[in-house]
């Protein structure tokens, strides 16, 4: 199938040549034709697979259809979970309009507002948003959305694991009754399914792939490996491969704070993107990334999804995420448009359970290796005793024959009998 046997305008076709599309996606042979025709769709899509395409394209043809007013409103809007996902949709929206008199923009968080608030008094046709910074131009009157003909939510399972749904009802209550509403998500949980049949009329059901599956070229490998020797395996999986670009996943900011500067130190040029970090810092880092300025990009969940990086060759799961899903939102960002990937993911003995969740998602067992000169000697014991100090904030005071200390005792009793005087004499 061609793009031109899906209906496409001759102008939107002269775009997608020259983005070098040759011939469409599955989820959007399947997409656009259903779009054009102003259906409702519910599609599963994962990242990678062309679904931004799948929506923008169809949407700016019925855009474009019609001769917008002199006074430009907004008649598309996009919603996004994250900040990069809507600057990558706004980048993607531009390039296949540039023969079209369509205007898009784009409104995140984490930056000044004012020339946010400047293109929109100039009029637009499509906004990209994020919902924090809409309900609050909104709520200032900047925006109105009584003109929207088409809504889309995409990555809505991941708006929903942010807590965005009260802000997606209040924003629904700020849309015309009768639109055109397209949902595109990398599962169809319960919740979704429940988000979707208050937002979509008879929708058209689409899977381009199966659900929760990830790219058929990517390689899982798991190494075994203790804890603290993960930043130095690290070090030296990145510089024994002389690997160019790689994304490493961390499930806190401040650990993708400490892996970037153990990188840096070890001479692998490297940034951490997640939430503490401004806007203009995570833009810089991700056009770092991409250029090759920067070798390695550290990066918490908030950006396993929207990161648009041509041909990522390998994915680190420094540590696995305590939720399968974000298993495969992480390492869609490699294997993607049939080019070859690899999942690499470092796993120490107490991520057994992850590693568990995991295959049972994919259907599939994960090769275990381990590599020489990082042999774990980590034991169920010693964890245990590390998560029993770390719980207690010290050590726990036995003598030898296992029985708390009487210093400890005695205190304890001290302790006891204060806090008995002192609730009798409030009584």
């Amino acid at each position: 199938m061609s793009f031109e046997s899906l209906g496409l305008s001759p102008s939107l076709l002269k775009a997608v040549s020259k983005k070098g599309y040759t011939q469409p996606s599955p989820i959007q042979e399947k997409a656009i034709p259903k779009i054009l025709e102003g259906k409702d769709v519910l599609a599963s899509a994962q990242t990678g697979t062309g679904k931004t395409a799948g929506f923008t394209l169809p949407i700016l043809q019925l855009l474009s259809e019609k001769r917008p007013d002199k006074k430009r409103v907004i008649r598309s809007l996009i919603l996004t979970p994250t900040r990069e996902l809507a600057a990558q949709i706004h980048e993607n929206v531009t390039a296949y309009s540039s023969f079209l008199d369509i205007r898009a923009t784009v409104i995140f968080g984490g930056v000044n507002a004012n020339p946010q608030i400047r293109t929109l008094r100039q009029g637009v046709d499509i906004l990209i948003a994020t919902p924090g910074r809409l309900l609050d131009l909104q709520h200032q009157g900047y925006i109105s959305l009584k003109s929207v003909e088409i809504l889309v939510l995409d990555e809505a399972d991941r708006m929903l694991d942010m807590g965005f749904v009260r802000d997606i009802k209040r924003i629904m209550a700020l849309l015309p009754k009768q639109r055109q509403s397209l949902l595109f998500s990398a599962t169809f949980s319960a919740a979704i399914k429940d988000l979707a049949n208050g937002l979509l009329h008879q929708p058209i059901l689409i899977e381009a792939t199966p659900e929760n599956t990830t790219a058929e070229k990517v390689s899982h490998k798991i190494y075994r490996v203790d804890k603290a020797n993960k930043a130095a395996l690290t070090i030296a999986l990145i510089k024994e491969g002389n690997w160019d670009q790689v994304l490493v996943f961390t499930r806190t900011k401040h650990g993708a704070n400490r892996l970037s500067k153990k990188l840096d130190k070890a001479g692998i040029s490297s940034a951490a993107i997640h939430g503490n970090k401004t806007q203009n810092a995570r833009t810089k880092a991700l056009a770092g990334f991409k250029d090759n300025s920067i070798r390695v990009l550290v990066a918490t969940d908030i950006a396993a999804r929207g990161l648009d990086i041509p041909l990522l060759p390998h994915v680190i799961n420094y540590e696995l995420p305590n939720v399968p899903e974000d298993y495969v939102h992480r390492i869609g960002r490699t294997g993607r448009a049939g080019a070859e990937g690899e999942a690499i993911s470092l796993v120490g003995l107490d991520e057994k359970d992850y590693v568990r969740g995991i295959e049972r998602l994919l259907a599939q067992k994960i090769s275990k290796e381990v590599v020489p000169g990082f042999e774990p000697t980590d034991t169920v014991e010693s964890l245990n005793e590390a998560a029993k100090q770390q719980n207690s904030g010290r050590p726990d005071r036995r003598n030898s024959r296992g029985q708390k200390s009487q210093q400890g005792s005695r205190s304890s009793k001290n302790n006891t009998r204060g806090r008995n005087k002192r609730s009798g004499s409030r009584r």
